[in-house]
């Protein structure tokens, strides 16, 4: 059976996402039908909440900026059920909606996120807005506190670092509610991934793998950007099969703050 590693990129924004996985030809072994073990529901539950996270990260990086808000919005009274509190979420979007229309602000770009603790139970709301024009934080709390039962609301400017917005992308998706993890405005872009198979050989990537923490070797397949940290990778015992995921961003970047390093340590060194 011929194995050959498929390379896919999704540029979002100042990002770049990058997956190098195995691919193998279909067909017959042995004469035999050849049968595909699936995974755990546990397992398979855990990879669609990673493909989840991953996602989201992206549709944040290709839509948004650090002009634009996330508030994070509470009750005082909470919601009786998902349905009600998913209500709630799309009130609050038509409320900036209109709001941006009665002042002229023009387009209105958002994700929603609703969650309800797994601890204590809560509801709570993240969202993540772009208003062409700008809009006053302020008016986007009071939107939301005015409304009889809700809680407090607060908003602050998205912080892009090396990972970009990783870190809001798995916060604000610990535990969704609703069919779809998160409801977001048509308008926004989606990227589209740009594969390629045989660019990286069964070697190249078993050398990646066991070299993940050094960055130079992805920055040299990648010119024009900047590693954002040790790769994912996993080895496949079953198939053989070595998995990898990194994300980069734009050397010439032009508001990624890249941390200082400690101790003045050269790049890619463990």
């Amino acid at each position: 059976m011929r194995t050959v590693y498929r390379e896919k990129k999704y540029t979002c924004g100042e990002y770049l996402d990058v997956y190098i996985y195995p691919v193998f030809e279909t067909g017959k072994l042995g004469g035999g039908k050849r049968t595909k073990r699936k995974p755990s529901t546990k397992a398979q539950e855990k990879l669609n909440q990673k493909h989840r996270k991953e996602k989201l990260t992206r549709m944040l990086h290709a839509n948004f900026t650090p002009e634009d808000l996330e508030l994070h919005g509470t009750y005082e009274v909470q919601p009786e059920n998902d349905e009600e509190a998913l209500r709630d979420r799309a009130n609050y979007i038509r409320s900036v909606k209109r709001y941006a229309k009665k002042h002229n602000l023009g387009e209105v770009k958002y994700i929603g996120v609703t969650e309800r603790g797994k601890r204590g139970g809560r509801y709570h709301h993240h969202f993540t807005i772009h208003v062409e024009k700008g809009i006053d934080r302020d008016v986007l709390e009071k939107l939301w506190t005015k409304t009889e039962g809700h809680g407090y609301a607060n908003t602050k400017r998205l912080q892009f670092s090396e990972k970009g917005l990783a870190g809001l992308g798995v916060y604000i998706s610990k535990s969704p509610i609703g069919y779809r993890a998160w409801t977001a405005s048509r308008n926004l872009v989606d990227p589209e991934p740009v594969t390629r198979d045989g660019r990286i050989s069964g070697r190249k990537a078993k050398e990646l793998a066991e070299k993940k923490q050094d960055s130079t070797q992805f920055e040299t397949l990648y010119p024009g950007y900047l590693a954002s940290g040790p790769a994912e990778a996993l080895y496949n015992d079953v198939n053989g099969g070595f998995y990898l995921f990194l994300r980069l961003y734009r050397k010439d970047g032009k508001f990624i703050k890249p941390k200082k390093r400690k101790g003045g340590r050269k790049r890619g060194k463990s």
